[in-house]
């Protein structure tokens, strides 16, 4: 197991540089066939924070302070909020169950509402209605909420930055740089309601893996940035946000 989730860590981050997809959205749905989702999201959660402290380290200075006020702070309550109704809904009794062939499965309200948000923002990236979708700066501060919620619930964040953000007026640089800061935000209120909520024991046990995902997205970060052209291509986002649906779907019915 800790070999596949090392290989997809790995594709996943040289993805980010070619998809558009962010590596918790490729990621998240990988580590949860393994993992029960509260667990898949908090893990899921430590490698983007820790692959955004590297971002940080090189481009945080670009940064700019007001829309880091203006977005970032509505973020961060929007996070708490988001990692509160995770630990909430995991302990809400299975939807229903069903039996297919000679197994028995329950859907769980957790992963009904994850496999909805994962399918919406594989959508998001393929669908152009969805991918047009941007609002203009008197929405900050509820934009900052709604893209900290879902940052803090599954660890979908970065779409929905964009949209609030990509008519700021920012140059490039700082539209980047500005992203990478708000999103260590987002990872720094969630993580500790993860941990002192509900899942210490369990993340915290799982070190080697966490420490392997992460070196992995590393490395595949720096072979992207090497190798490679930093451009979108569609068939492979189309390709990965159907991978990314048939995993939801498979999540959402209690399948892994």
């Amino acid at each position: 197991m800790i070999w596949i989730i090392a290989i997809v860590a790995c594709l996943a981050s040289l993805l980010t540089l070619i998809s558009g997809f962010g590596l918790g959205t490729i990621l998240m749905p990988v580590f949860g066939l393994f993992f029960p989702l509260p667990v898949a999201v908090a893990l899921t959660g430590v490698v983007h924070f820790l692959n955004n402290i590297f971002k940080l380290s090189l481009l945080g200075a670009n940064a700019s302070r007001e829309m880091v006020i203006r977005f970032g702070i509505p973020s961060v309550i929007g996070g708490i909020a988001g990692a509160l109704l995770l630990g909430y809904l995991d302990n809400m009794k299975p939807l229903f169950s069903y039996k297919m062939g000679d197994s028995l499965y329950s859907v769980s309200p957790l992963g009904f509402v994850i496999s909805i948000v994962m399918i919406f923002f594989a959508l998001m990236e393929i669908v152009p209605a969805l991918k047009a979708l941007n609002f203009t700066s008197q929405f900050l501060t509820a934009g900052g909420v709604l893209s900290g919620f879902f940052g803090g619930l599954s660890g979908h964040q970065g779409a929905l930055r964009s949209a609030f953000l990509v008519n700021t007026g920012l140059p490039k640089e700082v539209y980047i740089a500005t992203g990478v800061v708000i999103a260590c935000m987002v990872d720094l209120s969630r993580l500790p309601v993860y941990f002192n909520g509900f899942m210490n024991g369990e993340v915290s046990g799982q070190w080697q893996i966490l420490l392997v995902a992460t070196l992995s997205a590393f490395a595949g970060a720096w072979v992207g940035n090497r190798f490679m052209k930093k451009i979108t291509l569609e068939a492979v986002q189309k390709l990965t946000a159907v991978m990314i649906i048939a995993i939801a779907v498979l999540l959402g019915m209690g399948i892994r």
